[in-house]
């Protein structure tokens, strides 16, 4: 169904971005890799699957900049060091970033979550997307979006943090999977939350939908 493509299209890149990685992880682990060994080739798989989605899509976003520029710095500042915490501190700090800056794009006129949430309240029906070009002037609904990136940056921001410190804390074999198990369970709880506020969104659309329904040509 319609409907359902946005949510499934991002659980499924989810459970892409965050099993396969682990998988690599613990099976060079159990081969006798070491750490930084084994984190180093499980982190070449999300970086070369971001930049295959920008070769295939040929666009570049703010958001997914972000992402690429703190992988690759990451990566590289971790080779330089040689420390398997670092690589572990890479992903979270890369989370956080991210966090910051679209708590930064909430109060500009082009919050980043604003394109993401899009096929979520639309469901890519064509009055939903021509009641949305028309609440774009609706400060009410531009109001309900921010306040959504808001939700997601700050976030992101404390989920980083939290992992940040069990980087530099806690034993890289547990890290690695607690990481993981951190960053989905804070992922979902923002879902979660900022979902709720969303539906105030969804709302108008649908009364404006409603409202100014479309004329068949």
């Amino acid at each position: 169904m319609t409907t359902n493509q946005p949510g499934t299209a991002l659980l499924k890149t989810l459970a892409i971005e965050i099993a396969v990685p682990m998988a690599v992880y613990y099976a060079l682990h159990s081969l006798g890799a070491s750490d930084f060994a084994a984190l180093a080739a499980a982190g070449v798989f999300p970086l070369a699957r971001t930049l295959h989605q920008f070769a295939k899509d040929r666009t570049l976003n703010g958001l997914a900049l972000v992402v690429l520029t703190t992988n690759v710095v990451g990566m590289l500042l971790t080779f330089v060091t040689g420390d398997a915490r670092m690589m572990i501190a890479k992903d979270s700090l890369g989370s956080g970033i991210t966090g910051l800056v679209i708590l930064a794009s909430a109060f500009t006129a082009a919050p980043i979550m604003t394109k993401t949430m899009r096929p979520f309240l639309t469901r890519g029906k064509a009055e939903n997307e021509a009641a949305w070009e028309r609440l774009g002037e609706n400060e009410a609904f531009n109001a309900i979006l921010r306040r959504c990136s808001v939700i997601w940056g700050i976030g992101f921001a404390l989920e980083s943090s939290v992992r940040i410190v069990g980087a530099f804390t806690l034993p890289v074999s547990t890290m690695v999977w607690l990481s993981t198990t951190i960053f989905a369970v804070a992922f979902a709880i923002i879902m979660v939350v900022a979902g709720k506020v969303a539906e105030k969104a969804g709302k108008m659309i649908a009364a404006d939908a409603a409202a100014r329904p479309l004329v068949a040509a």
